[in-house]
């Protein structure tokens, strides 16, 4: 968590959901900024402080959520907060390009405003954690692990991760050398027992792009077939 008290973007159109979300966060203590639209959100990155998360609506008025989900993490990718797709578009498709342009939850309409806010003090909370508690490391080959920042380095250089990706690859690097099923990839990641399996493929295959030379072949992340994922135990420095 970057700022000294919580802060939310709502981009959402529909001004009922947005103030019934706004209203319960301030409940908790948490502060906020709406937005009705996509342009004016991504236009107030440029000079406002960076919020701890976005949630984000997909159906908007002109620039669509998934747009605005492209444009803003190329253009802050390594400073992007969290982002939180809240959405009453429940297809596959929809969700599987969601997650794959860099959203870390999905949500959809209706929703539990309660539990709503339970989710975002729970990723809070691991914001501030990864802050406050002494750097523990994980090495494979030349890549560092950085446990309690929750950041992934090449070298010296910094590889850009969502807190989804991360979570995915801390889980398998702990558990080097196991095969994994997509069902204990998500129940350990998620935190529930049932859900949307295909999410574990579309990280899987996001992390491969970023940390395999060639994500044909891989090096780290391999696939045992029928039953699940592996990462390489011998890449692991003891």
């Amino acid at each position: 968590m970057t700022n000294a008290n919580p802060y939310i973007y709502v981009i959402e159109d529909e001004e009922s959901i947005s103030k019934l979300i706004c209203m319960y966060l301030k409940k908790a203590s948490i502060d906020t900024k709406p937005f009705f639209n996509a342009e004016e959100a991504l236009a107030n990155l440029d000079i406002d402080k960076m919020p701890d998360l976005i949630i984000l609506d997909l159906n908007l008025p002109g620039m669509s959520g998934f747009e605005f989900l492209q444009k803003a993490k190329t253009k802050f990718s390594k400073k992007m907060p969290s982002v939180m797709i809240l959405s009453a578009r429940d297809a596959d498709e929809d969700i599987i390009e969601g997650l794959g342009l860099g959203a870390d939850e999905f949500i959809t309409k209706p929703f539990s405003p309660g539990v709503l806010v339970a989710r975002i003090q729970a990723n809070l909370r691991r914001q501030s954690n990864a802050t406050a508690n002494a750097e523990e490391s994980i090495k494979f080959e030349d890549y560092t692990l950085l446990l309690n920042s929750c950041v992934l380095k090449k070298g010296t250089v910094k590889i850009p991760l969502s807190t989804k990706e991360y979570e995915v690859l801390e889980f398998l690097v702990k558990h080097a050398g196991e095969t994994l099923s997509p069902e204990q990839i998500y129940q350990g990641v998620w935190k529930v027992e049932f859900g949307d399996l295909t999410a574990v493929a579309v990280y899987i295959q996001r992390l491969r792009k970023k940390i395999e030379a060639d994500p044909s072949s891989c090096h780290f992340i391999k696939t045992d077939f029928g039953n699940g994922y592996i990462f390489n135990k011998s890449t692991i420095e003891n």
